[in-house]
């Protein structure tokens, strides 16, 4: 009998390399910990420590004659286990589920267990986790029995009817006089028939040409029933029997139908093993031109990439707070979810099965070739077939389960002929653990530019494209059987509630260390837009679909900075959405379902300031008031094929008080509206802890400030005290990738004006009430902007004082600082500031726009509140160039530590030289003007020692939107060395900039243009 072995475990972090005879002497150092357990998580500032934790436990076993199972669900990672003082055996994979046959090693009664796990870093590209971070199980057994996973189920559509195949494995002395007996029920627990091809008597041998006879209906608890039966004749341990289901409910995401397969294996007449797995009937059509389609309806995939954390939980996995962030999903429409980079916890895929999510399984994010020193790379030879196995057997039966994804970004693929030889044979192993194609075989790629990349992408059933929406076109018509789809797609940054201003200027990085949630913070290899983003995808009826990088936030890859988690979802590491999950809901769910509409930024400003508005709804008209006065309407292109406005925009002048937003339907009635309010300092704080927030024993009390008006305070940065009776506070978060105050704290900052508070309580079920309360410390939360003289300079007002008052005013006074920007953010000389306290004096110097911007750090080491004052300077006369001085070194060496910016996995930037340039590293430089004659080569001095690398040369014009893109195959080579390029003719002024993709190892000195 399989049962739960979560509890009585202790836990013992040592140094790196710690082996069982010390841990087995250092008994006092161990302290109890709860199943599933992430060491790494309780120290932010150290996600990524080298050590070997040690657990330990002890079972009961009655009987040793039986045989005896421990099944690991997942253990991060290169894990060992002894018991009694044997080593019983080792896993290498910090993903995959892994089960011990312990029958030699046990003895009756209580039997020592002792688990080591060694994690070194870096062995991953994101935040893994360390430890025993899912679920453990005890299966005891007779000496014949179905093992775990040996079950293989499959549904085919024939006529109006289904087929279902079953394949189960048997093992042991005995197993030649098994049987396997098969029921199924509906979900209501109503048995269905299971009826024969010709209705005949069954077949006790179950032989491929042998009928089955048609059984009787009734309720499970009828134990005289007959059932459907199929006798094992041989000792290898598998057999195959086959039954019609007449007009099964069919699952989709829509309605996820589900089925209980009862398995019950017996021995001359006695039960020795009974199992139970949902099963669904689907009716899947993949076309190379017309798409996907679910059960006879074309159907676009609208997914999301995650990866495995859980924010404040970090790695340990819990189903109800997964649960949580599915339901999340379901409310933004989507539909399928991209498993990325790793295997996953078997509860998400049951909760796929249950709540209706398509999922891409994917095992590898690295084959032979490493991306990290210590990654899985080091056991991929002896490890990945045994991998490759415990995937697929375990997945294979969820009907949530449609593609196999063999690998993510592989530099194997791009490498050499070496990636078509291992596509061929992660292939093979995964048809040969799913022969009748439960999913089909896909990778995600981000090299499918170059010709071998497309050498492996033939031997696929479909066809992922990183980043790579550019190509669809091209590819279609060179490969029309290729079916196709966007398996990781967006990438924009964004923090929430944050907003760097103006709308038409890419700014990525700014000195607050957070991205814009207006949408103008892309990266290198994303999308230039949300429209981009959406738009192509949709209109391409051949597209699968597309999976968007990210649904959450995660910890770890916290592009373009290096703090502590990512920016690129569409919701939070706390659980709260971005503006963006609003833009995307508006792609993909219907008016009819859900009219909305969401209007961003909050109302909170200074007066006079320029702000950029934007509104998304899914209905076809939206118009904007500013204080009861409408700001114009505009009619949206939602549908297929409508065109990109998929977003009103509007350039508002701030004035205090509410911005309202309204969506009309066909016939002109408000349908949807939504409201920003000013707001002041933080009164009160409110705790939302119901039903809606109960997910099982987790509650997740959402905490959020309120002026004295009752309006929400979105930018509020208070601290909040959080106590609970009923529970254990467990978490607490705000989706801020800066903070790094501890998650097990019961005090932490408010973010955008938000704290989510995770609450485990005493018993499911019962009364838990968390309160929250303001400490006394309070910091600068907003600055407020006011020039004396306006906002046009001229030769009658060369300057100004600019005074800056700070809120709440009891904060404690700090020095601000001031600085002259132009539009993309950056220094300019186009005027002067001479600051004193809260004043500051601006003088203009030459003609053009310009803002000031107030800066308070709040005691950090970056700017906490950021507050702006557009300007304009007429009649001064020109100044050189406002950054133009940049424009004119195209033709000269330039060194690669003088990037404007530089942002990825890993790199380190010394003086005269970029070094160990890894993983999606993109190293900017901004506006680049070639004159009309226009340079057509490039020089690249740099090294490759750990062979050769890709790099995009990447060109964007900001005026047109317009990208393209160079690549250079920089070779190997041990010392520094300088290689030309061709690069056809660039002329004209080009944002350039260098992105280097995984697997990437470069020392980059410097580039030089040549005319």
């Amino acid at each position: 009998m399989k049962r739960l072995f979560n509890d009585g475990w202790k836990f013992w972090k040592s140094e790196y390399g710690t082996g069982y005879e010390t841990a087995l002497k250092s008994a006092d150092k161990f302290t109890s910990v709860e199943i599933p357990h992430d060491w790494m998580i309780e120290d932010p500032h150290n996600l990524y420590g080298t050590n070997t934790g040690w657990y330990s436990n002890r079972f009961e076993v009655v009987n040793p004659d039986k045989k005896t199972f421990l099944i690991f669900d997942g253990i991060y990672m290169d894990s060992i286990v002894y018991i009694n003082g044997q080593e019983v055996g080792e896993w290498k994979n910090g993903y995959t589920q892994f089960v011990l046959d312990v029958s030699d090693y046990v003895k009756k009664g209580e039997n020592d267990i002792y688990v080591g796990v060694r994690c070194r870093y870096p062995s991953s590209r994101w935040y893994s986790g360390a430890g025993i971070y899912r679920n453990v199980w005890i299966d005891e057994l007779d000496d014949t029995y179905i093992p775990e996973n040996g079950i293989y189920v499959h549904s085919e559509k024939t006529g109006n009817d289904y087929k279902l195949t079953i394949q189960t494995e048997v093992l042991g002395t005995k197993a030649g006089k098994a049987e396997a007996l098969y029921r199924l029920f509906d979900d209501e627990n109503r048995e269905v028939d299971l009826i024969g091809s010709g209705g005949g008597e069954v077949d006790l041998f179950g032989q491929a040409d042998g009928e089955v006879k048609s059984f009787g209906r009734g309720n499970v608890g009828a134990e005289d029933k007959t059932c459907a039966l199929s006798k094992q004749i041989d000792s290898i341990g598998e057999k195959e029997i086959s039954f019609f289901i007449n007009d099964p409910k069919l699952w989709s995401p829509e309605n996820p139908n589900l089925y209980k397969l009862e398995v019950i294996l017996s021995i001359d007449g006695r039960c020795i093993q009974k199992k139970k797995i949902n099963i669904g009937f689907k009716d899947l059509k993949l076309d190379s031109t017309e798409g996907f389609f679910v059960n006879g309806e074309h159907t676009k995939l609208q997914g999301v990439c995650i990866h495995h954390d859980l924010g404040a939980l970090g790695v340990a996995f819990n189903k109800n707070a997964m649960r949580r962030r599915l339901c999340q999903f379901k409310e933004l429409g989507v539909n399928a979810i991209r498993l990325t980079h790793n295997v996953y916890a078997p509860e998400l895929l049951d909760l796929a099965d249950e709540m209706g999510f398509f999922i891409i399984s994917e095992a590898f994010d690295m084959w032979e070739k490493a991306k990290t020193e210590y990654d899985y790379a080091q056991f991929w030879r002896d490890f990945h077939e045994k991998d490759t196995e415990s995937w697929v057997k375990r997945d294979r039966n969820h009907v949530s389960v449609i593609m196999w994804s063999i690998g993510n970004e592989i530099y194997d693929t791009h490498a050499s002929e070496r990636g078509v030889e291992i596509t061929k044979e992660l292939r093979g192993l995964v048809e040969k653990f799913d022969p009748l194609k439960n999913a089909l075989v896909t990778s995600a790629s981000n090299y499918m530019p170059w010709e071998n990349a497309q050498k492996c992408a033939d031997e696929l059933e479909v066809v992922g494209y990183n980043y790579a929406e550019r190509l669809y076109e091209k590819h279609h018509d060179k490969h029309p059987d290729w079916i196709i789809y966007g398996s990781e797609t967006y990438s924009l940054v964004q923090s929430r509630n944050v907003y760097h201003f103006p709308l038409g200027e890419k700014i990525l990085m700014d000195t607050d260390l957070q991205c814009s949630s207006l949408g103008n913070s892309t990266t290198g290899w994303g999308a230039e837009s949300f429209e981009y983003a959406i738009c192509i995808d949709r209109d391409l009826k051949y597209s699968l679909g597309q999976f968007v990088w990210t649904g959450y936030d995660y910890i770890g890859e916290p592009t373009p900075y290096q703090t502590k988690n990512s920016y690129f979802g569409l919701v939070d590491t706390a659980g709260f959405n971005k503006d963006a999950y609003y833009v995307w809901k508006s792609a993909w769910v219907s008016c009819k379902k859900d009219p909305f509409v969401h209007v961003f930024p909050y109302w909170d400003f200074n007066e006079g300031q320029r702000i950029d508005v934007r509104v998304a709804s899914n209905c076809c008209k939206v118009e904007l008031f500013l204080n009861g006065k409408s700001l114009g309407a505009q009619e949206l292109s939602n549908k297929v094929g409508s065109g990109n406005h998929i977003l009103a925009d509007y350039s508002v002048i701030y004035e205090k008080g509410t911005l309202e937003a309204v969506a009309y339907d066909e016939v002109g009635n408000i349908i949807a509206r939504d409201i920003r309010k000013s707001f002041g300092d933080v009164a009160s704080i409110t705790v939302k802890a119901d039903a809606e927030n109960t997910f099982g024993d987790l509650v997740f009390a959402e905490i959020s400030a309120f002026d004295a008006d009752g309006n929400p305070v979105e930018n509020a940065n208070n601290y909040v005290h959080v106590s609970v009776k009923g529970g254990k506070l467990i978490g607490l978060d705000n989706g801020d990738s800066t903070d790094y105050d501890s998650y097990r704290s019961d005090t932490r900052r408010l973010f955008g004006g938000k704290l989510l508070a995770i609450v485990k309580a005493d018993k499911e079920g019962t009364p838990v009430k968390v309160d929250a309360e303001l400490p006394q410390k309070t910091d600068i939360r907003t600055i407020k902007l006011f020039s004396e003289k306006g906002q046009k300079l001229s030769p009658d007002v060369k300057s100004t004082v600019v005074t800056a008052e700070i809120f709440p005013a009891s904060a404690p006074m700090q020095k601000l600082k001031f600085r002259v920007l132009n539009r993309k953010g950056k220094d300019t000389k186009l005027a002067q500031v001479s600051a004193d306290g809260n004043r500051a004096i601006i003088t203009a110097l030459g003609d053009g726009y310009f803002k000031i911007r107030c800066e308070a750090y709040n005691g950090a080491d970056s700017a906490k509140v950021i507050s702006e004052l557009d300007f304009t300077i007429k009649g001064i006369g020109d100044l050189i160039a406002d950054g133009t001085e940049k424009e004119l070194r195209t033709y000269t060496e330039i060194l690669a530590p003088e990037a404007d910016s530089i942002y990825g996995d890993s790199f380190l930037k010394l003086n005269d030289i970029v070094q160990g340039i890894g993983n999606n590293v993109t190293v900017g430089f901004g506006i680049l003007d070639f004159g009309d004659k226009g340079a057509n080569k490039i020089v690249i001095t740099g090294r490759a020692t750990k062979g050769a690398n890709t790099i995009h040369l990447r060109f964007y014009d900001e005026e047109s939107g317009k990208e393209e893109r160079e690549l250079l195959e920089f070779p190997e080579n041990q010392d520094y060395a300088s290689e030309t390029f061709d690069i056809g003719n660039r002329s004209g002024k080009w944002d350039v900039s260098f992105i280097f993709l995984p697997g990437s190892y470069f020392d980059f000195r410097s580039f030089k243009f040549l005319e």
